[in-house]
């Protein structure tokens, strides 16, 4: 599987993720201390609809056009809206912000983001569209060894404590990439343990996902929430039938927050026999 950024921007599996990742900044951001965040598969940052890898898919029209067109009520869907009608206010009407964008969006003026691209026509432009804010820093270089080099993050002589690392890569090869994430996030926690670490995955079938979420519950964090949206049966290995969202060290109730939000998107982004799950992995005594 190669999920490229471009071809699939706006589509339900990043509703899911985009919900979440706010759902999560904004948990953090309750908080005064300022924060910083590590996004290590970037993108470019900002897509445009109407172009041409995202038109030869279509898959935003039953992702982010649905949810526009339908627009059910609830403080997480509404809060993910209102960042992609700011996202098109300044951009245009069919731009759609990515993760670096959203960051840079739900974050504040004393917070510091780090962004990596390693494809080099997508790290230039990724650094095109965040030349002029201060706040966010961009990395031409592998997103797991920005990890190794960037974590725990030092200003000057300032240490940040708090903050997210989200890891959001495009499973070239799916088995092999859910082995990089399970050591770099293990690895990680041992340099900066307090940070809430998000990682994305694409489902085609959930049973294959097994090995990897009884590895992932046995990293050494202090608690590992499981948040997963199909808009499709559970029973083709050809297409994603969805996605999820695997959060080390979540913010204190974000499962609460996120609980009610499920069963919405499900309804809407989904056909018959869509489903979601909200499960903790493990749960801090």
């Amino acid at each position: 599987m190669n999920y490229r950024h471009a071809f699939h921007a706006g589509n339900h599996a990043d509703v899911l993720k985009h919900v979440v990742l706010l759902a999560v900044c904004d948990a953090l951001t309750a908080k005064p201390a300022p924060l910083f965040a590590l996004d290590t598969h970037a993108g470019r940052g900002l897509y445009a609809l109407d172009g041409n890898s995202a038109q030869r898919t279509g898959e935003a029209e039953g992702g982010i056009g649905r949810l526009l067109a339908e627009a059910p009520k609830h403080p997480a869907i509404n809060r993910y809206l209102a960042a992609v009608r700011a996202c098109r206010a300044e951009h245009g009407h069919a731009s759609y912000p990515g993760s670096p964008w959203l960051l840079a969006h739900a974050l504040r003026e004393d917070d510091r983001i780090a962004a990596c691209e390693l494809l080099p026509e997508e790290a230039a432009q990724l650094k095109a569209n965040f030349d002029r804010d201060p706040r966010v820093a961009i990395h031409a270089r592998d997103g797991y060894a920005a990890m190794k080099a960037l974590l725990p993050p030092k200003f000057g002589q300032v240490r940040l404590n708090r903050g997210l690392v989200l890891i959001d890569p495009p499973y070239e090869a799916q088995l092999e990439e859910f082995d990089h994430i399970i050591g770099a996030v293990r690895e990680a926690l041992t340099r900066w343990p307090q940070a809430t670490y998000a990682v994305w995955y694409p489902i085609k079938r959930r049973r294959a996902l097994q090995p990897f979420l009884r590895r992932a519950a046995t990293v050494p964090a202090k608690s590992s929430l499981l948040v997963e949206l199909m808009i499709h049966p559970d029973d083709s290995p050809l297409r994603m039938n969805g996605s999820g969202m695997l959060l080390f060290n979540p913010p204190w109730q974000l499962d609460q927050s996120l609980q009610s939000v499920l069963p919405r998107l499900q309804t809407a982004l989904g056909e018959t026999g869509a489903s979601s799950r909200l499960e903790w992995l493990k749960q801090a005594a």
